[in-house]
């Protein structure tokens, strides 16, 4: 299991494939509070669960998915 508290603010949030896909606004429980930066998005939040994180180092949190897969994933904020 990954070591959640490595996690900060504003950290960018890249997949598999070094997309980047969003940036850390804070961890929710089991999830991790994003923004997306895709212009699409506009802004939005969005909610990836932990078990999608791979590793958090060199000061990204990176997923066990593309970024592409990663879109696919959202969970909209309401």
């Amino acid at each position: 299991m990954v070591d959640t508290s490595k996690i900060r603010e504003h950290m960018p949030v890249v997949g598999s494939d070094d997309g980047h896909v969003g940036t850390v606004d804070h961890l929710d429980g089991q999830r991790i509070k994003l923004t997306r930066t895709d212009p699409e998005a506009e802004g939005r939040h969005h909610f990836l669960h932990v078990d999608s994180i791979d590793a958090v180092e060199d000061g990204k949190v990176k997923l066990n998915r593309t970024s592409a897969q990663a879109k696919d994933e959202w969970g909209t904020a309401e």
